[in-house]
């Protein structure tokens, strides 16, 4: 019977033993820290962390807690909810991670307004254009004189607007004057245009005249009296060439006495 009996130092230590780990298992594995979303009024980012304190000194910073904590969290029975845990470890964070995450379309942001620019409708313009010179068909000695066109418009011209003036539909300037040389325009006649031309290029109003370019029959004579000359004088020997100087230097020695 003394063998069947238990030692009573045996019997007390497993008492203890059985005393410990029940008090292991009623105790929380982890200290459950909460979480804090952390707004950026500016850009509207959002921001998850357990340390708030090192955004409360950032100026546009809203920082609010959520029901979410870091850490396993035990049932009533003192058991660690597994689920809990691994739902809570994969959406929440340590002490020193933080989550950055854009802002879904569901989440309501103290954002600033954005402010709004309203672009003014612009009213077509009816203009009055005219072209006050050449008032009226006329014809121009070619080269010696040029095409000269001065346009008037009423109202003024609106921003993005503008004047183009042609030439057989060739734009020769933009404005609402502009000087025409005759030296490379073919005898004959010729259309002087005046376009108004919108913002994008379309037309608002055009206004057109006659001119015509006739060739200067004695000023063609001289050019051509003159280039037989310099061909003739340029077919003179070297001699002779001397020689004309010095007679056109004596005439013009006489002439000046």
């Amino acid at each position: 019977m003394a063998l069947l009996s238990k030692p009573s130092f045996l019997t007390g230590g497993v008492k203890i033993g059985l005393l410990t780990i029940a008090t292991s298992l009623c105790m929380p594995l982890t200290q459950a820290a909460p979480i804090y979303k952390v707004v950026d009024e500016k850009t509207g980012q959002v921001t998850f962390t357990d340390r708030p304190q090192s955004y409360e000194q950032q100026t546009g910073k809203q920082i609010s807690q959520i029901a979410i904590t870091t850490g396993n969290e035990t049932n009533g029975s003192g058991v660690a909810n597994t689920a809990g845990s691994s739902s809570t470890s994969s959406n929440a964070t340590s002490s020193s991670d933080v989550i950055n995450q854009p802002v879904s379309a569901t989440q309501t942001l103290n954002a600033p307004a954005t402010a709004t620019t309203t672009v003014p409708v612009k009213a077509p313009v009816s203009y009055q254009l005219t072209i006050a010179e050449p008032s009226k068909e006329r014809a121009y000695r070619r080269p010696a004189q040029s095409i000269d066109v001065a346009v008037q418009i009423k109202p003024a011209l609106q921003a993005g607007d503008s004047v183009r003036i042609y030439l057989d539909d060739k734009e020769v300037a933009q404005g609402l004057s502009t000087s025409i040389g005759t030296v490379n325009v073919l005898p004959g006649a010729h259309t002087v245009k005046a376009v108004i031309q919108g913002e994008t290029g379309q037309t608002l109003e055009q206004v057109a005249i006659t001119v015509y370019v006739i060739q200067n029959n004695t000023t063609l004579q001289n050019n051509k009296k003159i280039a037989q000359q310099l061909l003739a004088y340029q077919n003179l020997s070297w001699y002779q060439k001397m020689k004309l100087k010095l007679s056109q230097k004596e005439v013009a020695q006489s002439q000046s006495q």
